[in-house]
C-alpha cells in the first residue's frame, strides 16, 4: 500500500503515457547496446556507448519527473527560443561543426548540440500560442503571425536539413488543420509552397552551381530522390539477371532489407545481430532494421503500436483539457514525436528514402533525446494540470473521502444526537432525490 501510494506521488499525470515511454526506453537500451557494437570496438569499451545513452535517457527520465510538477503554462514561455533559435540557426553553417556524416551541429564549451532541435519546440509552442488567440485575434492576423515565424524556421533549417524542415512544417500545418484555420488559407499555402518547390527545381536545372551556393545539400537531396525512384527499375533487373550489386549508393539501404529480412517472425533475439557490423548508422537513422533483425516482425509491430497508443493518448487528453493552449501544446507535441517515428521506420523498410531522422526515445542520440524527453514532459503536465488524468487524480478522491469521514466522525463522538439528526436528514435526502 505503501509502495502504491509512493508511485502515485512520483510518477505524475496520465499513466498511460508514462507506461509508454518507460516501454521505448526498455527497448532503447536493449537495441542500443547491441547495435552499438562498432563504436564499442573503436573505443575497447562494451560499455562505453551504453552508458552514454543510458546518461541520456536517465536526465530525461529525472527532467520529466521535474516538468510534470510545472503548470503548463509556464512551458508558454518556451516562445522565446524563437528568436534564440533563429540566431543559433543563422550561425550554424558559419561556425557550425559535422557530426554523426550529418546535420551541422554547433558546439558550446565542449557540447554539441542541433539547433534545429530547439527549434521545433519553439515553433510548437509558438503555433499553439497563437492558435489559442482565435477569440483576441482575426484569423487572417494569426495565419500570418504563424507562416512568418514558422517560414523563418524552416527555412533557415532547410539549408542543411531538408527532412527536418519539411517534419516540421507539415506538423504546423496539421497544427493549423486541427486549430480550425480555414482550408481555404492552407490550401493557398500548399499551391504557394508547391509553386516554389517547381520553381526552385527549375533554377536548379538550368544554374545548378548557383543554386547549390544557398542550398549546399540540394545535390544530396536530388539524388536520394532518383536513387529512390530507381530501385524499382533495380528489381526488375535483378528479377531478369538474378544478380543484385552492392554499392556505396545503396549499401544502406540494401544492409536494413537483409537485416529485415533475416529477422523473420520473432527474430535472431538481442545481441544475435549480423548487420549492426554492416550498417553505418545502426544505432541511430537504421535501428528499426535492427530492432526487427533482433525481435522479429512481431517486435517491430510492438515499437510501432507504442507510438500509435502514444497519439491515442495524446488525443484523449486533447479532448480532456478545456483551454485551447494546452490542447493544441499537446497535439503539436505528439504529432511532431509520432510523425518522426514513423518517418524513421518508413526509411528502414524502404518506403521513402533516406531522412537522417532518429526513432525518438530508441535512437542513440544526445539533444533529439533530450528534447523527445522535454515533449512527453509537456505532455505529462499537461495532462496532469490541464485534463486532470494519472493516478494522483484517485489520490487526491480518496484524501477528500478520507477527510469527510474523519470529520464526520469527529462531529459524531462529540454530539451523538447531532448524528442521529444527520443520518436521518441523509437518509430524507436520499429518498427524495429516488422520487
Amino acid at each position: 500500500m505503501a509502495q502504491t501510494n509512493l508511485t502515485k506521488k512520483v510518477f505524475h499525470g496520465d499513466t498511460s503515457v508514462w507506461i509508454i515511454f518507460l516501454l521505448l526506453c526498455c527497448f532503447s537500451l536493449v537495441e542500443v547496446f547491441s547495435a552499438t557494437s562498432t563504436l564499442a570496438y573503436k573505443t575497447s569499451n562494451i560499455w562505453i556507448p551504453i552508458v552514454r545513452h543510458a546518461s541520456f535517457l536517465l536526465a530525461g527520465f529525472l527532467m520529466i519527473l521535474g516538468m510534470v510538477r510545472i503548470h503548463y503554462r509556464y512551458y508558454s514561455l518556451a516562445i522565446l527560443l524563437m528568436p534564440l533559435s533563429i540566431l543559433m540557426l543563422v550561425a550554424t553553417p558559419i561556425i557550425g561543426v559535422s557530426a554523426n556524416d550529418a546535420s551541422r551541429w554547433l558546439e558550446i564549451f565542449g557540447v554539441q548540440f542541433q539547433p534545429s532541435e530547439f527549434g521545433k519546440l519553439a515553433c510548437i509552442v509558438y503555433v499553439a500560442f497563437l492558435l489559442s488567440k482565435r477569440g483576441k485575434f482575426s484569423e487572417k492576423a494569426i495565419f500570418q503571425w504563424i507562416v512568418v515565424g514558422v517560414g523563418i524556421i524552416c527555412f533557415l533549417i532547410l539549408l542543411y536539413n531538408f527532412s527536418t524542415a519539411f517534419l516540421l512544417g507539415m506538423v504546423c500545418l496539421l497544427m493549423m488543420f486541427i486549430g480550425q484555420i480555414s482550408l481555404v488559407r492552407i490550401g493557398k499555402l500548399l499551391l504557394y509552397l508547391l509553386l516554389g518547390g517547381v520553381v526552385l527545381i527549375a533554377v536548379a536545372t538550368i544554374a545548378p552551381r548557383t543554386v547549390e551556393k544557398f542550398l549546399p545539400r540540394l545535390e544530396t537531396w536530388s539524388n536520394r530522390l532518383i536513387k529512390h525512384a530507381d530501385e524499382r527499375g533495380e528489381a526488375e533487373k535483378e528479377q531478369t539477371d538474378k544478380t543484385y550489386v552492392i554499392t556505396d549508393e545503396n549499401y544502406q539501404v540494401t544492409h536494413a532489407k537483409i537485416a529485415i529480412a533475416r529477422g523473420g517472425l520473432f527474430g535472431k533475439m538481442p545481441g544475435r545481430s549480423v548487420q549492426r557490423d554492416f550498417l553505418p548508422q545502426a544505432y541511430s537513422d537504421f535501428i528499426f532494421a535492427i530492432i526487427i533483425e533482433e525481435l522479429g516482425v512481431v517486435g517491430g509491430i510492438v515499437v510501432l503500436l507504442l507510438y500509435i497508443m502514444l497519439m491515442i493518448r495524446v488525443g484523449i487528453i486533447a479532448r480532456r483539457c478545456e483551454k485551447l493552449f494546452p490542447k493544441y501544446l499537446v497535439i503539436g507535441c505528439g504529432l511532431l514525436i509520432v510523425i518522426q517515428a514513423l518517418t524513421n521506420m518508413a526509411v528502414a523498410v524502404n518506403l521513402i528514402p533516406v531522412t537522417g531522422q532518429p526513432l525518438p526515445l530508441i535512437s542513440r542520440g544526445g539533444t533529439s533525446t533530450m528534447l523527445t524527453c522535454i515533449y512527453i514532459g509537456i505532455i505529462l503536465s499537461v495532462s496532469h494540470f490541464g485534463a486532470g488524468m494519472g493516478p494522483e487524480e484517485e489520490e487526491n478522491e480518496e484524501e477528500e473521502e478520507e477527510t469527510d469521514t474523519e470529520e464526520y466522525v469527529e462531529s459524531s463522538s462529540e454530539n451523538p444526537i447531532f448524528a442521529v439528526e444527520t443520518i436521518e436528514q441523509t437518509g430524507g435526502q436520499r429518498e427524495n432525490e429516488q422520487i
